[in-house]
């Protein structure tokens, strides 16, 4: 009797983070069967991906394509469907987090884990939207689950997940290298992670991440490594380097990602991991650093360097989640308080995202809440375009940002006339540009559909026979609206992209910005 109650409180817990898993999933997939915000802009662009089937894209890998086709073949081609994937793989991501430190420490360990990830900042907005840290993340957890397992003398399946989910991590998105980093960090320093590894089992895992690779890095071969050169761009080592500003930027930004409360903290548990190296009990939280710390260092030198957006670093708080949920449950009390403050404010956070989803009008003029206008209005902005492109003989509508251009081709269906992407720089700069080129092979009358007043001389002066026909407002939801200069063209004559033209381009730039 006594060794029956026994089991069933050993596992009790571990049930109970299933079933929390599962309560937070079902309310997320109800948040966002009701939410009346469109696809954002990049959600388009991917959703456009997914219609044609390939190893890779212009900016990234082709997962995220893959898991859209399958979803809207599944449940329809609906804002619902594109975007279930992301609610689905980080309920997958916290169950492997739940398991990993049920592993690691016996007790409500793993539940603490799945509620640290699932009530994250960064995780509450995620889960609204399809990206690729929606899968990226998740997959990493997969396949520190598996490394976990096969350090700890797991079989030959562990060795396979291994590979399975770490390629499956670089076919979301290439940052998955912090991964691999971390792992080669933990061969030089744990002696069984480097039993493990330099092994056939890690040799199988080692080949079966290259079967995974293989296909996609052909694709970047066949394609002038397209993706890699985007990565650069974005890099920006060509700008003004060394900001202070855009450093800070970032680290701000990790509390707003991870949570304000936890980032801190994350820190600390990392230091004092290190300061305590020669202490067997501190050895897996030094193993869980090298998994997380690398992501935060590296982006925040590249922030320093030239730029870093909040979520590149995104994939440290897998392993992240997991150091500082040990860091809360050793020592004094007050760290389980702030454990529970900050599940608390994380699902506070997530609370208030989705009755901003279910009503957006809440937010009506909230300069702070104002990124929600490119979440409004889209099919409004078609009908706009169309009604525009009806009242003339148009051979082919021209865009100049291709945001709006993908959001055409998700809201718009059939377009009458071919819709394409007017080209800023020599070569093409994103995925619109690269297959939907405006090029000499398409003939006027055209209709210019112009958003960036930035770029509108240069843009103007690609054609001949341009007259300015219009304006268009488009409300949404309370911001600013939406709006765009339409012109008519009758030829195109696209200037040569010379050094020259773009010194000249710089010098009006220079002149624009000296005269505001």
């Amino acid at each position: 009797m006594s060794a029956n109650r026994a089991e069933t409180e050993s596992f009790s817990p571990l049930q109970w983070g299933w079933v929390v898993i599962l309560a937070i999933t079902l309310l997320r997939l109800a948040a966002l069967g009701l939410t009346q915000l469109q696809l954002y802009p990049d959600e388009a662009q991917y959703w456009v991906w997914s219609q044609t089937f390939d190893w890779g894209y212009f900016s990234k890998p082709p997962l995220i394509a893959w898991v859209i086709s399958l979803s809207t073949a599944i449940f329809g081609d609906t804002d619902f469907a594109i975007r279930l994937p992301s609610v689905l793989f980080h309920a997958m991501g916290a169950g492997f987090l739940l398991m990993i430190a049920h592993d690691l420490k016996k007790g409500w360990a793993g539940l603490w884990a799945a509620l640290i990830y699932l009530t994250m900042p960064g995780i509450a907005i995620s889960a609204a939207v399809i990206s690729t840290d929606a899968l990226l993340l998740p997959l990493t957890a997969g396949a520190l689950f598996m490394l976990m397992r096969l350090r700890a003398g797991g079989g030959w399946s562990f060795a396979i997940g291994l590979g399975i989910f770490t390629g499956l991590a670089f076919l979301a998105k290439y940052a998955a290298i912090y991964f691999i980093v971390g792992t080669g960090l933990a061969v030089l320093l744990d002696p069984q992670t480097r039993r493990a590894l330099l092994s056939l089992r890690g040799l199988l895992a080692g080949a079966i991440l290259l079967a995974f690779l293989g296909p996609n890095l052909a694709w970047n071969a066949a394609n002038d490594f397209a993706t890699v050169q985007h990565t650069a761009a974005n890099a920006n080592w060509q700008g003004s380097l060394f900001n202070v500003s855009e450093f800070l930027e970032f680290v701000g930004g990790q509390f707003g990602v991870f949570g304000f409360l936890l980032f801190p903290l994350l820190i600390t548990a990392a230091i004092i991991a290190w300061r305590h190296w020669r202490d067997p009990e501190y050895q897996i939280e030094r193993i869980l650093t090298l998994f997380g710390i690398p992501a935060l260092l590296v982006v925040a030198g590249q922030a320093f360097i030239s730029r870093a957006h909040a979520n590149w670093a995104a994939s440290a708080y897998v392993a992240g989640t997991l150091l500082v949920l040990l860091f809360l449950l050793r020592g004094p009390a007050w760290r389980r308080y702030v454990m529970a403050a900050s599940i608390a404010a994380g699902s506070l956070f997530w609370a208030l995202t989705a009755i901003v989803g279910i009503q957006p009008s809440l937010v009506a003029g909230n300069n702070v809440a104002r990124g929600v206008r490119h979440l409004q209005s889209w099919p409004e902005t078609v009908t706009a375009i169309r009604t525009a492109a009806e009242s003339g003989d148009f051979n082919a509508i021209v865009f100049d940002d291709r945001n709006v251009f993908h959001q055409m081709q998700r809201y718009g269906g059939d377009w009458p006339v071919e819709i394409r992407m007017w080209q800023r720089y020599a070569a093409p700069h994103n995925h619109a540009e690269a297959v939907w080129g405006l090029d000499e092979n398409t003939h006027g009358p055209f209709l210019i559909v112009s958003e960036r007043a930035y770029d509108r001389a240069r843009l103007v002066a690609d054609f001949g026979g341009v007259e300015r026909i219009g304006e268009i407002a488009i409300p949404t939801g309370g911001h600013a609206d939406r709006r765009f200069t339409l012109y008519e063209a009758t030829t195109h004559n696209r200037v040569p992209r010379t050094a020259e033209y773009e010194a000249r381009q710089a010098e009006a730039n220079a002149a624009d910005n000296s005269s505001e």
